[in-house]
Order: C-alpha cells, then structure tokens, then sequence
C-alpha cells in the first residue's frame, strides 16, 4: 500500500512540479555552467547505498570537503543555493528517488555512511525502512542550518544537538508509521513552509496524542536551547566520528 502510494504521489508530484525544477535548474546551471543536480551517496533500506538526487544549492565538489552537515554560514552554499534550501526546492527532486522506489515520501532522513557507521544497534533500526523526503525530525529540526551555526565543526555539533533526537524521533515514526501518519506529517511538512511555529505546536499535539515520551514532545516544540545529548543506544556524548562513543 505505502510503496502504490508513494509511487503514484511522486509521479504526480514530478508532473505537477516539473515547471519549477526545471525553472531552479536553469537558474542552478547558469550560475556556474555545471550541473544544477547533485548526486549524494546515502545510505537506505537494509544498509543499501543509493544516488539521492538534490538540486544543487552548493559550489561544485563541496562534496569533496568531508564536511556532512551544513550550517547556514557555509561559504560553500551559492547565492542561489541559499534560497532553494530556504523554501526546500532542493528537495523535490528526490521524487525521481521515490519513483525508482529507494525512498518514500515519509520516514527517517538518509544519512551518509560515515554517519551511518557510527549508529548504535539501536539506531540501526532507522534502516529498516525506506528513508523518506521528509519526516517528523525534518520539521523539528527545519533550521538545521543556524542550529549548526557558529560551531567549529559541524559534523560534531550535529552529533551532539541534531542526532540524538532526530534518530529518536526515526525510531519512533517506525513504531507508529501509518498511512494517516504519513499524511499527517506531509501536511505538518508543507504548513512548515509557510508558518513554522505552527507546526512545531502541531507535531507536539500529534507526539502527545501517540503518546511520546514527554521529553520528545517538549524537545518537538523547540523552545529551549538544545544541549549535546549521548544518541539512542550510547551513554556519552559524541565527541569524535572516527570512533562510536562508548
């Protein structure tokens, strides 16, 4: 039912909003006379690694860099690349993805394998699903970018603030993933878009009415500053990606 679902929902979607990504790769490819899609290793269901396709909102081999996660400062996001990350044009793309049936259009976001590698057995269970276009951490955690800046590595502070509760929040949709659920959390998506804080209000409703721990539910509405927390299945706090924390 979710892979019909999914696929029939993307290729509508392709169809309907093939006038922007066309428009945004245009826009993308005379920026620099490259090409305007990106195409990033992740990894997805059972461990299996896939193409994800973004529209390119950063400098040519930014890739390259060994830097995973992106704060709003990075120098390596483009003039334009700022504002389709801004309103989350980058992402569309990613239907060719659900299309070919590697993600869906809701669960937990792919990660690439240098992150993957330091998940806990617990965390692992993230990929026991098809990874997804959005999820419930994806409106949580919608400015990742100034979340993560001001810090000197990123990667780590994303370790420490973002990946600890954007896993438990993977782990937790699976529990509960449903055909309304996913519905539900498209539209927390795209309310996401235009009011924020809204939507923050409204994931914490919907956290509270699947009874989440309160903890979550608070941590969902993002009112407190976030503080490095060990990630599910650890007792310490990531300091270092080379090894898992013990």
């Amino acid at each position: 039912m979710k892979v019909v679902f999914d696929f029939f929902c993307a290729f509508i979607g392709l169809v309907i909003l093939s006038p922007i990504i066309l428009l945004c790769a245009i826009l993308i490819w005379l920026q620099d006379y490259h090409s305007p899609f990106f195409l990033g290793e992740r990894v997805g269901k059972n461990g299996r690694l896939f193409k994800m396709i973004k529209l390119r909102s950063m400098v040519k081999a930014a890739d390259k860099a060994g830097i995973d996660s992106t704060s709003s400062q990075d120098p390596r996001i483009t003039q334009i690349g700022r504002f389709v990350r801004r309103y989350k044009l980058d992402e569309i793309s990613q239907l060719f993805n659900v299309v070919k049936g590697e993600m869906s259009l809701v669960g937990p976001r792919p990660n690439v394998k240098r992150e993957t590698d330091l998940y806990s057995k617990e965390e692992v269970h993230l990929l026991d699903v098809c990874p997804g276009i959005t999820d419930i951490a994806s409106i949580v955690f919608a400015d990742e970018g100034e979340i993560l800046q001001n810090h000197d590595d990123p990667d780590i502070a994303y370790n420490q603030l973002i990946r600890p509760w954007k896993s438990q929040l993977g782990l937790f949709y699976i529990k509960h993933q449903s055909f309304a659920l996913d519905i539900k959390i498209i539209y927390l998506t795209v309310l996401c878009i235009v009011s924020r804080s809204r939507a923050l209000e409204k994931v914490a409703l919907l956290l509270k009415k699947l009874k989440a721990p309160e903890e979550l539910i608070q941590i969902s509405l993002r009112k407190n500053p976030l503080r490095p927390t060990p990630p599910p299945g650890f007792d310490s706090i990531v300091t270092s990606r080379q090894l898992s924390p013990s």
